[in-house]
């Protein structure tokens, strides 16, 4: 079995492939972002998809379900006002309106353990629809 480390609120284990996709987005900059998911039945956070470098933040908002919960963190690139090139990560609380009340409260109880396991989270988004997590949204946080 693939090491896991136990988020101890919750009993849920973040696996080591999480940690190490991660990294490689966060350091190596060959993911543009990961979507993770939590197994119900085997209390496991694994990752459900892996954008690579080359895609982009439609590519992500395509990746959630519109139906069940995830999280999701993506590495947003950007210029600053003074010209330097900038990279910050976000983590997104993905919780739509048509996801199961059970599925909602694992993800809640959840979040706080995931974002301790992933060093490195500079903004968090939560939300219910595509409008919460906007493109838009996302460029105003970095200002």
């Amino acid at each position: 079995m693939a090491m896991a480390f136990k988020m101890a609120t919750t009993g849920m284990w973040v696996t080591e492939e999480c940690k190490n996709s991660f990294m490689e987005m966060k350091w190596k900059k060959v993911h543009r972002f990961i979507v993770f998911k939590i197994d119900e039945v085997s209390k496991l956070l694994t990752v459900d998809k892996v954008g690579g470098a080359g895609e982009g933040y439609d590519d992500l908002a395509a990746a959630l379900p519109e139906d069940d919960c995830r999280y999701a963190v993506f590495d947003f690139d950007f210029v600053t006002v003074d010209n330097c090139r900038m990279s910050k990560i976000f983590f997104i609380a993905w919780a739509p309106t048509a996801s199961r009340i059970r599925a909602k409260i694992l993800y809640a109880t959840s979040k706080d353990g995931l974002r301790r396991a992933l060093d490195g989270i500079h903004y968090e988004v939560q939300a219910t629809d595509p409008t919460e997590m906007g493109f838009d949204v996302i460029k105003d946080r970095t200002k």
